[in-house]
């Protein structure tokens, strides 16, 4: 009886003052065709598309909220420089460098007085150098900064925020030019008779044989390999980001193929970590670590990337052409290709002892 009450209360009551109405939808007939009317279309204006940031927003995000945590002069002229970086489409790499760079310069001036970064003269940038020297931080590193600072006094600069003459007489370091270090054929055949692993010899003798760095062979995925055609192409290089082929030679093509028979075939990534990721820098470095500590080289300082500049010398002292290793090294500059030329030049070492040995015919006569 009450319920009888309550329905028909229920239907003499007005129900268009309440804003969810859904009474009014089952009124009359319930099957009625007219889906619109009885469900009319909502405003798109009052849509709202939830869209999840990728990993480059994440990134700048992240980046802008410790640039807003510093406190240093020019707080703000640095994250403008920064966001100006991300609409060029800069790697993470140079824009976390550009980044480290200049909060060294900032802390470095506030910590001798200096809280407006208008202020800054070019006895400041002198002074900041002198202290890295005393630091005994390497003159590559110094470089490095000084480049990275100069991008960001040069936007500042533009901005009309410094004096266009802290851009005239640049402050340049002198730098040793090292040869790269190469491994050795002796102890190459010993680092790779220790090898015990299928993943790990082909990871091995992929970078040894073609001489790509170690992040770019760590991020190469399945798609991107051609086992009949010994290739593997870098769609984009993180350092330079350009692209290239490589190529691979037999032994490496044996090893991969290996490598290939055993890994999870539904892993994206062809040396694969935990989750479908790529193998990390890290792991990978403990992986040739460890091989070169138990063939008792670890005096030596052998790394990763000596494997590198080994494909290099290798390659030159074959008579490849240096301007095709250029190409094969991913190298923008011919200059960064010439320092292998000086690196156990089995030509240079050819004619040399074949110009003293006519010179020691003559002294014999």
């Amino acid at each position: 009886m009450q319920y009888q009450k309550f329905i028909e209360k229920s239907y003499n009551g007005d129900f268009s003052s309440y804003p969810l109405n859904f009474h009014s939808y089952f009124k009359g007939d319930l099957f009625s065709t007219d889906l619109q009317a009885k469900f009319p279309p909502t405003d798109p204006r009052n849509h709202f598309e939830l869209r999840i940031p990728n990993e480059r927003e994440r990134y700048r995000t992240r980046l802008v909220g410790e640039i807003s945590s510093l406190r240093v002069p020019g707080r703000e002229h640095l994250k403008r420089y920064i966001l100006h970086k991300f609409r060029n489409n800069c790697k993470r790499n140079t824009i976390r460098g550009a980044l480290t760079s200049a909060v060294k310069f900032l802390t470095y001036i506030q910590k001798h007085g200096h809280h407006d970064l208008e202020t800054m003269r070019r006895p400041d940038i002198e002074a900041f150098v002198e202290y890295e020297q005393d630091r005994g931080i390497a003159a590559g590193t110094i470089c490095t900064n000084l480049t990275c600072l100069y991008a960001f006094i040069r936007f500042l600069v533009d901005d009309e925020v410094l004096n266009r003459e802290l851009l005239k007489r640049k402050i340049h370091i002198k730098q040793p030019k090292r040869l790269p270090k190469c491994i050795e054929a002796d102890d190459e055949d010993r680092i790779l008779a220790q090898i015990d692993n299928v993943r790990d010899n082909a990871l091995i003798r992929l970078l040894l044989r073609t001489g790509m760095r170690i992040g770019e062979l760590l991020r190469t995925r399945m798609e991107d390999i051609s086992l009949e055609g010994q290739l593997i192409r870098i769609i984009e290089s993180e350092k330079t980001g350009t692209g290239r082929v490589v190529f691979f030679s037999n032994d490496a093509a044996e090893a991969l193929y290996h490598w290939l028979l055993e890994r999870d075939n539904w892993k994206e990534y062809l040396f694969h970590g935990p989750r479908d990721k790529a193998l990390s820098y890290t792991a990978a470095w403990s992986v040739f670590k460890k091989y070169v500590d138990k063939a008792g080289l670890s005096h030596k300082g052998i790394t990763p990337h000596c494997l590198r500049h080994t494909y290099a010398t290798n390659l030159l002292n074959a008579r490849i052409p240096i301007e095709v290793l250029r190409d094969l090294l991913g190298h923008q500059s011919l200059e960064h290709t010439r320092r292998y030329a000086n690196l156990n030049d089995v030509t240079r070492k050819e004619e040399y002892f074949r110009a003293m040995a006519i010179i020691e015919g003559r002294s014999n006569e």
